[in-house]
C-alpha cells in the first residue's frame, strides 16, 4: 500500500508538472482592449466575422479585452508576425499569458453575454473573490485540422488570399507557375513540397495553421516596417503604410508627401486631384521628368490610368495612378535599389490596401515648375547636364550639333522626347552628328552652301540661348568678320555676334536661309572668347562630317533674301534643342 501511495504521489506530481508546463506553453494574442462593454461587443462581432479563435475576456477594473487563441507559443509568434504584417490585427498586438485574463465571456453558449459580464462586475463590486480566485481553465491546444476541415477552410479564402499564398509559395521556391489564384496541380505540388520541408503531413492542402506559418515566413522580412492604416482625409485616400520608415511631411497639390524618417531613405507620395483624361496624360508626362522617377523601367498607360516603374543604381520608384469619376488618385513608392525582396512585399501590401475615399486635393495644373528651382509641387525635376542647339540635315531627323553637346553623356536627346545616338564625332572641327533612335520626320532640313561664305556678309544664328525654356528658337544677328579661325584655321569662320552658350550648335544662315556654318562653343577649358566674337565651323567642315556619317548634304547657293518673318519660320523648321544627360 505504501508503495502504491508513493507511486500515486509521483504520478500526481508528474501530472501536475506536465499540466503546468502545458499551461505555460499556451498563450493568446492580445489585440484590443476597451473600457466599454457595448464597444467591445461591437468589436468582437467585427473580428469574429473575419477571424477564427476570437475571445472576449473581462480584464478587471471595468476593462474588457479581445484576444486570439489559445495557441502554442511557437504558433502564436508566427501568427503575430504574419497577421500584424498584413494588417489583419493592430500592429501593437502582443503575446499574452492566460494569467492576464479574469474570465472569458465570448464566445459562450447557453448563457447571455450581458448576464455573464454583469455577474463578473457584481462580484468585483461586492468584494466577492469568486471570479478573481477562480483560475482560468486552460483549453486544450487544437491539434490541427483534418484534411476535410482544411479543404473546408480553404474554400473560404478570397481570390486575394489565394494569390497571396501562391506568391508566398513562389517566394519560398516551391511554386514556379502563374499567380492566378487557381489551386491546380502546380499549386498542389508546391503545397505538398512545402509541407514536407516544414515537417507537416504532405497532403497538398494547407491547414489554417500551415497557411499562417507560410505567410509568417513570407512577411517576416517586414519586421520593423510598422505597417498601419493611414486615412488621409484631404487626399481622400486610405491605405496601409510602413510608418516605421515614413511620416507625413506636407501637402503640395496634387501630392501629399510622406518623407523618410530612417536611414532606408524610403518615401511615399500620395497623388490626388480632380481631372479628366487630359489631366491624367499630363500627369503621366510630368512624373517622368522628375528626378525620383528614373528613366529605365516598364511603363504602361491605359485610358483610365497608368503604372510605371523607374530604376537606376540608387532608387526604384513605382507609380500607380487611376482616373475614376473625375478624380485622379494613386501613389508613388520610392525605395532604395538592392532591397528588392522587401520592396516587393511593401508594394504589394500598399497596393492591396489602397482605398479611394471622398475628397481630393485642390486642382493644380502641373507644368515644368519654376525654372530657377526646377521643382514641380515640391519634387525636383530631372535636368540635363548640358543644353545646346542643333539643326536637322536630313529627312530622317539627323542633326548636326557641337561635339561638346554629346561628349561624355549618358544619354542624348533631341527636344527631350527623342533619344539619339552619336553617329559622327570630330574634335578638330568641334562638330557631331546625332541620329534619333526612333522615327522622327522633320518639317524641313538644312540646305548647305557648297562654297565659301563672303566676308562682311550678314548672318543669323538660329539657337536656343536660354536652354530650351522658350518653345521657339531665337534669331541672333551678326556678320562674318573673317573667313578663317583665330589661328588661321581654314574650316572656321569668325563672326561678330552677341551669342549665348545655348546658341552653340545653331545653324549660321545667310539672308536667303542657306546654312553657311555651325556656331561653336565660345569657351572651353583653355580659352574664352571676348564679348561680341564668335567662331563657327564652315560649310566645308559640315559636309566632311556628314560624309563621315554616311550622309549627303543638300546643297544650295544663296539666293533672294528672305523677309525677317520668313527667316524666323525657316529657323523654327530647322533648329532643335539637344540635351546631354548624365
Amino acid at each position: 500500500m505504501r508503495v502504491f501511495r508513493a507511486t500515486l504521489a509521483v504520478l500526481l506530481a508528474m501530472l501536475i508538472l506536465t499540466r503546468s508546463a502545458l499551461a505555460q506553453d499556451v498563450v493568446y494574442i492580445q489585440i484590443e482592449a476597451k473600457p466599454s462593454l457595448a464597444e467591445i461587443q461591437t468589436r468582437l462581432q467585427a473580428y469574429s466575422a473575419t477571424l477564427d479563435d476570437v475571445n472576449g475576456f473581462a480584464l478587471g477594473a471595468g476593462w474588457y479585452g479581445i484576444a486570439l487563441g489559445p495557441f502554442s507559443r511557437s504558433r502564436a509568434d508566427a501568427l503575430l508576425i504574419s497577421m500584424s504584417a498584413r494588417g489583419v490585427i493592430p500592429r501593437d498586438s502582443y503575446i499574452a499569458s492566460p494569467a492576464e485574463y479574469v474570465q472569458r465571456f465570448w464566445p459562450q453558449r447557453g448563457q447571455d453575454i450581458q448576464e455573464s459580464v454583469q455577474n463578473t462586475q457584481t462580484s468585483s463590486l461586492t468584494g466577492q473573490n469568486d471570479v478573481l480566485s477562480t483560475p482560468l481553465q486552460t483549453p486544450a491546444i487544437d491539434p490541427g485540422e483534418t484534411l476535410a476541415e482544411a479543404r473546408a477552410s480553404e474554400k473560404l479564402l478570397t481570390r486575394a488570399d489565394r494569390e497571396e499564398l501562391q506568391i508566398a509559395l513562389q517566394w519560398a521556391g516551391y511554386y514556379r507557375s502563374t499567380i492566378d489564384a487557381a489551386f491546380g496541380r502546380g499549386t498542389r505540388r508546391a503545397m505538398t513540397d512545402w509541407q514536407a520541408a516544414n515537417n507537416h503531413e504532405a497532403t497538398g492542402v494547407l491547414t489554417t495553421a500551415q497557411r499562417e506559418h507560410l505567410l509568417a515566413q513570407y512577411y517576416a522580412i517586414l519586421e520593423g516596417m510598422d505597417f498601419a492604416e493611414v486615412y488621409d482625409a484631404r487626399a481622400g485616400i486610405r491605405m496601409d503604410m510602413p510608418l516605421g520608415v515614413v511620416r507625413f511631411d506636407r501637402y503640395e497639390s496634387p501630392f501629399a508627401h510622406y518623407e523618410s524618417i530612417s536611414s532606408l531613405g524610403a518615401r511615399v507620395i500620395l497623388i490626388s486631384q480632380e481631372g479628366d483624361r487630359n489631366t491624367l496624360n499630363g500627369l503621366y508626362e510630368v512624373l517622368q521628368t522628375l528626378e525620383i522617377v528614373p528613366r529605365e523601367g516598364p511603363r504602361k498607360r491605359g485610358r483610365s490610368g497608368f503604372r510605371l516603374t523607374g530604376q537606376d543604381e540608387n532608387i526604384v520608384t513605382h507609380a500607380d495612378v487611376t482616373l475614376q469619376n473625375g478624380q485622379i488618385k494613386g501613389f508613388m513608392l520610392v525605395w532604395p535599389t538592392g532591397d528588392e525582396e522587401r520592396r516587393q512585399r511593401v508594394l504589394a501590401r500598399m497596393t492591396r490596401s489602397f482605398v479611394r475615399e471622398p475628397g481630393s486635393l485642390e486642382s493644380t495644373i502641373l507644368g515644368t515648375g519654376n525654372p530657377a528651382v526646377n521643382l514641380v509641387s515640391g519634387l525636383r525635376i530631372r535636368v540635363p547636364r548640358l543644353t545646346r542647339t542643333g539643326f536637322f540635315v536630313s529627312s530622317n531627323g539627323d542633326v548636326v550639333t557641337t561635339a561638346d553637346a554629346v561628349a561624355g553623356c549618358g544619354r542624348v536627346t533631341i527636344e527631350q522626347d527623342y533619344d539619339a545616338a552619336t553617329i559622327a564625332f570630330d574634335t578638330m572641327s568641334g562638330l557631331a552628328v546625332i541620329s534619333p533612335t526612333d522615327g522622327l520626320a522633320p518639317v524641313n532640313f538644312a540646305q548647305i552652301a557648297p562654297g565659301f561664305a563672303r566676308s562682311d556678309s550678314e548672318v543669323a544664328v538660329a539657337g536656343f540661348p536660354y536652354g530650351g525654356i522658350l518653345d521657339a528658337p531665337t534669331l541672333t544677328y551678326g556678320k562674318i568678320s573673317d573667313l578663317r579661325g583665330l589661328s588661321g584655321e581654314t574650316d572656321q569662320i569668325r563672326l561678330v555676334i552677341e551669342a549665348l552658350p545655348g546658341d552653340a550648335g545653331g545653324a549660321v544662315m545667310d539672308p536667303s536661309g542657306v546654312v553657311v556654318g555651325v556656331l561653336l562653343s565660345g569657351e572651353d577649358a583653355a580659352r574664352r572668347l571676348p564679348a561680341g566674337v564668335g567662331l563657327a565651323a564652315n560649310a566645308m567642315a559640315i559636309q566632311q562630317l556628314l560624309a563621315q556619317a554616311g550622309l549627303r548634304a543638300e546643297e544650295r547657293f544663296g539666293g533672294t533674301h528672305m523677309a525677317p518673318e520668313d527667316l524666323i519660320y525657316r529657323a523654327r523648321d530647322l533648329a532643335v534643342v539637344v540635351n546631354c544627360w548624365d
